[in-house]
């Protein structure tokens, strides 16, 4: 059904319904999630996990917001070349260019198509690294 391999993606959300949604439509489709639920948990996985396939994060976070976690993630090592796609309800042109500038490879408004993100999800994961 997938070419995923079992890809290992992180997954940085803190809205509960929508990480059940996310983790279920790409478990469905044999990737590995990892999930964490607040910017303090993500922050530890940066600094203490290796490397995921991908990165998948909301901006607005409990402790670390995605733009602060972005900055570390880019500057821990092992973590420069991992994709992160941003997925928040942050949709004012400021915010988007802010995260590009800061090392996102995409941007992804909620509310979501589920078939998109997961299109722009293989697309990043197809890139040569």
């Amino acid at each position: 059904m997938s070419d995923s391999t079992s890809q290992r993606i992180l997954m940085i959300e803190d809205e509960e319904d929508i990480a059940f949604l996310i983790r279920f439509m790409l478990e469905r489709h044999e990737f590995v999630v990892d999930h964490a639920a607040d910017g303090r948990q993500a922050m530890e996985k940066i600094t203490t996990s290796s490397p995921p396939d991908l990165t998948l994060m909301d901006i607005m976070l409990p402790y670390h917001d995605g733009l602060e976690l972005i900055e570390r993630l880019r500057a821990e090592a092992g973590w420069e070349q991992v994709p992160v796609l941003m997925l928040t309800a942050k949709a004012r042109e400021a915010d988007i260019v802010r995260a590009l500038e800061l090392g996102a490879d995409d941007y992804v408004t909620k509310p979501f198509q589920p078939e998109e993100l997961l299109a722009r999800i293989r697309r990043l994961l197809r890139r040569p690294r």
